[in-house]
């Protein structure tokens, strides 16, 4: 299976450089919208080209939810830097509009794909907060914990573990979720047994740390050139 990651587009259209033929899936990592220098035109615009993507290869493509993202969808909760009052309708209608287009985590085998990361410690932390049988399942088999990660998100009583914040980050919690997790805190802690692929802190180039049997891959680098992480499953 041929699989291509775009991470952290924040407006850009440099994602448009993949062609969707070559793959077998096409994952965007989150972080659709919220700029430093595009204008609210051109975030909007880029945006309805990707929910336009969805819709034409829904078996394709698939759309992960960054920090960014969360506080339009989940407005007025979640709340992080860069927001765009003006925007805040528009965006939310969109995303809402296209809620099942949308996921927190995707997963191919010990594969695993998030905006920023999963790490032991979060990991630990969230079962212990989770008192649903089903969930907790999900959760602990190898190969079904990005659908415990959706089903969480799915759940009003636990949605907001997802979102935890840590100080590294500007938190209270003790660990980052897989929305807000930092590098500092996955280069140290990833998921034990899980070679994770994420975005959400800028890097200048791909940098994978762990080893044959766990390990976490940062592809955030579309703030200064055009490439997208391929995997080869």
């Amino acid at each position: 299976m041929k699989l291509v990651t775009i991470s952290d587009i924040h407006g850009r259209g440099n994602w448009v450089h993949v062609n969707v033929a070559d793959y077998d899936r096409v994952i965007f990592l989150g972080d659709y919208v919220d700029s430093h220098s595009l204008s609210d035109g051109v975030i909007l615009n880029n945006f309805h080209q990707i929910i336009e993507l969805r819709q034409r290869y829904p078996e394709k493509i698939v759309l992960l939810i960054g920090n960014h993202d969360a506080q339009y969808l989940h407005f007025p909760d979640y709340s992080c830097s860069g927001f765009r009052a003006a925007m805040q309708p528009t965006l939310t209608d969109l995303f809402r509009n296209h809620e099942d287009s949308f996921q927190l985590a995707y997963q191919e085998g010990n594969y695993l794909f998030t905006h920023a990361g999963v790490t032991n410690g979060w990991m630990n932390s969230a079962k212990r907060q989770v008192d649903d049988a089903e969930i907790l399942a999900l959760l602990n088999n190898p190969e079904t914990v990005a659908d415990g990660l959706n089903r969480l998100h799915q759940s009003p009583d636990f949605q907001s573990i997802l979102f935890e914040v840590a100080p590294v980050r500007g938190g209270d919690d003790p660990f980052s979720g897989p929305v807000w997790a930092d590098r500092s805190e996955t280069l140290t802690d990833h998921l034990t047994g899980f070679h994770q692929v994420v975005g959400h802190t800028p890097i200048s180039d791909f940098r994978t740390v762990g080893d044959e049997t766990s390990s976490i891959t940062y592809t955030d680098v579309l703030q200064t050139k055009t490439a997208f992480y391929n995997l080869d499953l």
